[in-house]
């Protein structure tokens, strides 16, 4: 008998007794056929497996063939890595598991992190083998064959073992590089399609408008202008490369009550004018302009309103207002959170139906997906949920997977591809060029900096000198090869004594109390900062490298405090007392409260978390090979007593008082270089225009000193009279240039109506008539040049 007559035979079973037929299914090699690929295993091209059919026919047509199991299995997640996926490939009882229905996604599988560490992750042609079989199972196994979505982290390059680790998102956000962003998105997107992901959880939208906050680290900055504009650039980066962004967190997320990051945040005390000017612009942006086809709900509430579970934020305002095409995946434990902790629903049936109803496609938490399925199914038969609105849900989740080409190749990824551009030289250099330029030069005093590679010794000194496993992000590339700075004046200086001493830990034995308490050191503690002095001693020049690491900012990780933790401050005024010429590096994620090293330390970096070539990046900028030109994109406080304090600002909100200290320690946009620039011929064009027309501004930037460098140009409106109280300066365009010494360029902006307007008193985004304040300069207080115009 030929195959083939075997395949006739057995596609089907007369049981003669019973009077039933039986369908078999057909050999797997029969599922591919030329051109198309037979999901359902029926025999004939169905619309959803025909390439050349619309999408919405292939939607409507799947749709159409599924079962109430098989719709509410698309909508969860399956955490992989050994999380809820306990297996590494497929098994024989996963015929018997709640996804023999099929799942939307899963999440992070084999990405290096999990109980499988490395051993599916690395080499990658091994990662890439171990998800086409996962995949394999999915199309093969299940009725309707419906492909996974596997989707990962990826906000400080992919979370993946050892792939490209890029500085933080605070680090890349100091950059203020559009340019930059964009190529960081396409490394990210060249080594996840490799790969074989599809759905990229980046960037983070939020605003970073208290420090005190653990996730500051992930925000590029505290202004909804520079977070939109540089988010816009990583999701078309991604989403150019066929792959999903989706943004986070989604909305009114990063202002927890006092800065605490206590499992959930509650109740930001954010007006609705507020929420639409400040915390919503980046996402509106992420939708409206760059068309991000994924976007994480957060799990805090709004007025009492859970977010998850809000038809406003969820519908309204996402889908109706703002367009938004794609799929919503809820972030870690939202769903429940709607029943745990915002108490606003009796039950998980009716936490799950209210997430559903306001506009959630799939649930992700780290738990079994029949904690949520379950439920669903059951809100279903209650008459909670129309099946209509599953349609809809599903829909969104299938119009995603058709559009990332899925049903057209399932398997993604080349293992042979991977294996030559993941962490490949090239990609290297895009790291390294992100960590030089998020360096942010705060002080300089006498010209410190650079210092002469003729130096006879150096004591590099610190807890962050010399630190790697600390610095690696969960949300970052795991076992990420972390040059140190130790290492990279070393490298720099061969011929140089570089002495490298610790002097204390980032925090200290009794952190977090010893914020609020002293505390004797311990005999080891008084050691090493007895050794840290001696060495400094001894030395011609000292660099100290402190600040905080994944022990004091990340998820989870709020303070109390913005000074330096630990016995850090007691180092730095020991290492000062010794006379020697010092400069501060700072390996931190958030803004810090540094008055002391304001007041008395000439010379100080911010190098934010740079990544893997941390080292390299701040040497090369402390001797002089790299001039830096980064600006803060957040405002360094005083005081924590001085919070809420960022940018932009009210009127009155920053006036000076008898009996409190006010102004910033470093405002917003602040940075200074080795060279100077003057700024001249401000240009405005033209003076009067109608509500809806465009202002184009320019000026001339020219470098006046003897060095190389780059200058970050700077504008900022205000608008002179308005219906409601508007801000003092709002941040409306930035370039990034670099200038040879004496060089001249222009730059221009250009001034849309989504500029000029604001959120008036009927809640209506409007342009209203008056006369525009335009302020162009080197940092939001260093105004170069002013002008005005006028809207009619």
């Amino acid at each position: 008998m030929n195959k083939q007559y075997l395949y006739r035979l057995n596609s089907f079973i007369l049981l003669i007794c019973t009077g039933i037929v039986v369908w078999s299914v057909p050999p797997k090699e029969k599922i591919y056929q030329k051109g198309w690929i037979d999901f359902n295993k029926n025999g004939k091209m169905d619309i959803y497996e025909n390439p050349s059919a619309p999408i919405e026919e292939r939607v409507k047509d799947l749709l159409s063939q599924m079962t109430t199991e098989e719709k509410t299995c698309q909508m969860a997640t399956l955490y992989g890595s050994g999380r809820v996926l306990e297996d590494a490939l497929p098994e024989a009882h996963w015929k018997q598991a709640l996804w023999k229905d099929g799942i939307g996604n899963i999440d992070e599988e084999h990405n290096g992190l999990g109980s499988f560490g490395s051993e599916y992750a690395y080499p990658y042609s091994k990662h890439v083998k171990a998800i086409h079989d996962i995949q394999r199972w999915f199309v093969e196994e299940t009725r309707l064959g419906i492909p996974v979505d596997f989707t990962n982290e990826g906000i400080r390059g992919l979370c993946h073992d050892r792939a490209t680790f890029f500085p933080s998102q605070s680090g890349q956000g100091s950059s203020w590089n559009k340019e930059l962003i964009a190529r960081i998105g396409e490394v990210e997107a060249k080594e996840a399609v490799a790969l074989g992901y599809t759905n990229i959880y980046s960037p983070i939208l939020d605003i970073c408008q208290d420090p005190r906050w653990g996730r500051s680290v992930e925000c590029y900055g505290e202004d909804p202008y520079l977070v939109g504009q540089l988010g816009k650039q990583m999701i078309q980066s991604l989403q150019n490369h066929g792959l999903v962004s989706t943004v986070k967190h989604f909305a009114v997320y990063s202002v927890p009550v006092g800065g605490r990051d206590g499992k959930t945040r509650t109740d930001p005390h954010v007006s609705p004018r507020e929420m639409r000017t400040l915390y919503l612009e980046p996402f509106r942006r992420a939708f409206c302009e760059a068309g991000a086809l994924g976007v994480m709900s957060s799990y805090n509430d709004y007025d009492g309103e859970p977010i998850t579970g809000s038809y406003h934020f969820l519908t309204e305002i996402l889908r109706q207002e703002y367009g938004f095409k794609g799929y919503v995946v809820s972030d870690s434990e939202a769903v429940e959170f709607i029943t745990t902790k915002h108490r606003v629903v009796s039950d998980e049936v009716e936490g799950v139906a209210q997430a559903v109803n306001a506009g959630l496609n799939v649930r992700t938490h780290f738990t079994r997906p029949e904690d949520f399925v379950l439920p669903l199914r059951q809100a279903i038969k209650e008459g909670k949920i129309s099946i209509k609105t599953i349609d809809n849900r599903v829909a969104d989740i299938l119009k995603v997977k058709f559009w990332l080409g899925l049903f057209d190749n399932p398997y993604r990824g080349d293992g042979k591809l991977a294996e030559k551009i993941v962490h490949c030289k090239e990609h290297q250099e895009v790291a390294l060029e992100a960590a030089r330029q998020s360096l942010v030069l705060l002080k300089n005093d006498n010209q410190l900096l650079p210092l002469k590679k003729t130096v006879k010794s150096v004591a590099v000194i610190g807890p962050n000198a010399d630190e790697r496993t600390q610095l690696i992000c969960r949300y970052g590339p795991a076992n990420a090869p972390i040059k140190t700075v130790y290492q990279g004046i070393k490298e720099m200086l061969p011929d140089v004594e570089v002495i490298y001493k610790k002097g204390c830990e980032i925090i200290d034995s009794h952190f977090p109390e010893s914020e609020i308490l002293p505390f004797e050191k311990t005999a080891e503690e008084q050691q090493m900062l007895n050794e840290a002095v001696k060495a400094a001693s001894n030395a011609e020049v000292v660099i100290l490298v402190l600040g905080g690491s994944e022990l004091t900012v990340r998820e989870d990780r709020s303070r109390t405090s913005l000074n330096l933790p630990g016995h850090q401050q007691e180092l730095m005024q020991a290492i000062y007392a010794t006379g020697k010429p010092t400069a501060l590096v700072l390996l931190d994620g958030r803004a810090s409260t540094i008055n002391y090293a304001n007041q008395y330390i000439p010379a100080i970096i911010h190098a934010w978390f740079p990544g893997e070539f941390a080292g390299t990046a701040v040497a090369e900028a402390l001797f002089g090979d790299y001039n830096p030109g980064g600006r803060l994109a957040v405002t360094f406080p005083k005081s924590v007593g001085q919070i809420p304090f960022a940018f932009p600002f009210k009127p009155g909100s920053d006036e000076s008082c008898e009996t409190a200290v006010y102004g910033a320690l470093y405002p917003f946009g602040h940075g200074l270089s080795y060279t100077n620039f003057s700024y001249d011929n401000l240009q405005i064009t033209p003076e009067e225009q109608g509500p809806q027309g465009e202002i184009t501004v320019s000026c001339e930037v020219t470098n006046t000193g003897s060095r190389t460098g780059d200058e970050v140009v700077q504008l900022y409106l205000r608008d002179e009279v308005s219906s409601v109280t508007t801000y003092m300066k709002e941040l409306r365009g930035f370039e990034r240039i670099s200038l040879n010494p004496g060089e001249t360029k222009k730059v221009t902006f250009v001034l849309t109506p989504q500029d000029l307007g604001l959120w008036d008193k009927n809640n209506k985004f409007i342009v209203e008539p008056g006369t525009f304040k335009v302020m162009v300069g080197a940092s939001s207080t260093d105004i170069r040049l002013e002008g005005k115009f006028n809207i009619k």
